[in-house]
């Protein structure tokens, strides 16, 4: 199973977008289910919402909730990485426990954000 981060959803999503179509061309290569993560679905719906664009497809893909179990796990990776003097985003650190609970990998064009949550166990896609 592979999360797809909102960056990876964003590119898909247009239609004039080259790294969209190689991302998708990866993903369907892989054979692989697709899933997104509640987190995820907020920031995609906020942004459609907000640019006026349909949400129908988005709203097709299957989503993985935040647990208890995620929270833990999120709060633990934020207050490290904040520790360490290498503050995360929140919900970076939400979306990274979720995959890393779940153990499946996180397709994301946003390596700098994700790169540094290896340590915590979190899988990128290749």
């Amino acid at each position: 199973m592979i999360i797809l981060d909102t960056d990876v959803l964003i590119e898909i999503f247009d239609k004039e977008s080259k790294t969209g179509d190689e991302a998708l061309r990866k993903i369907l290569e892989r054979g692989e289910d697709i899933n997104i993560t509640a987190i995820n679905l907020h920031e995609i719906l906020y942004g459609l919402e907000k640019y006026a664009k349909p949400v129908r497809d988005v709203l097709q893909l299957p989503v993985l909730n935040f647990t208890k179990r995620d929270a833990h796990l999120s709060a633990k990776i934020e207050s490290e990485a904040e520790s360490k003097g290498t503050p995360i985003h929140r919900t970076d650190a939400m979306i990274a426990a979720i995959t890393i609970n779940n153990g499946v990998k996180l397709y994301t064009l946003d390596l700098k954000h994700f790169q540094p949550l290896k340590a915590f166990g979190l899988k990128l896609l290749p």
